[in-house]
């Protein structure tokens, strides 16, 4: 039976899930909006999972994937929720100071690369029998269900406020009543529908902070 490290399918799925982890990383900084960078590190957080089930890891990529899924998700949830850029998705900014990130990511880089090169490798492995996916699915079934079960309806509620704080409808009309959207441009047309643009007189009632 071939060996599934030195498998030639499995290093050519490899190379692509580490090619997809480092461009979906790059795009976080590339991307113009929080969201939009909240999910392309999600993509590079589940491709290092992937990773990590190949190299025969499975309680490493998993768990992984679990905890940075759901973590990006609800991070995506606040910004929609909180931010004053509509839903974090209208065009902005993701990266400032761009020399003193450059070479704060160069020297990140250098230092875990040299890091990860000179150490040596573990010299307790897992053994083949072991069923560690299994026993994590004991554990979040078992003695740490009642913690996730709070977790799971905590992010429901925090779903489910999140469509309510967004929604267009409030308590007592509309809810976006006398707003106005930022521009794209600093001093621009505002981006989206304007309150009362379908025909109402609501277009040109907004605060005079906004003009």
């Amino acid at each position: 039976m071939t060996d599934p490290v030195t498998d030639p399918v499995t290093d050519l799925v490899l190379l692509l899930l580490t090619a997809f982890a480092v461009w979906t990383g790059w795009r976080v900084f590339r991307v113009d909006s929080m969201v939009r960078a909240s999910f392309s590190l999600m993509l590079s957080f589940m491709a290092v999972g992937a990773i990590g089930l190949l190299l025969s890891a499975p309680y490493i990529g998993i768990a992984t994937v679990f905890m940075m899924a759901v973590e990006m998700m609800v991070m995506a949830i606040f910004m929609v929720m909180f931010m004053m850029n509509p839903a974090g998705l209208n065009p902005m900014m993701m990266v400032h100071q761009h020399g003193v990130s450059i070479a704060a990511g160069l020297a990140a880089f250098l230092g875990l690369g040299t890091a990860i090169l000179l150490s040596a490798p573990p010299s307790d492995p897992v053994p083949p029998q072991a069923r560690v996916v299994a026993q994590l699915g004991h554990e979040l079934l078992g003695p740490s269900m009642l913690i996730f079960e709070t977790a799971g309806v905590t992010l429901l509620a925090t779903m489910v406020g999140a469509v309510i704080l967004s929604s267009r409808q409030g308590r007592h009309g509309a809810a976006d009543e006398g707003s106005r959207p930022p521009g794209l441009t600093a001093g621009g047309a505002p981006a989206g529908r304007t309150p009362g643009e379908e025909g109402g007189p609501g277009h040109h009632h907004h605060h005079g902070g906004h003009g």
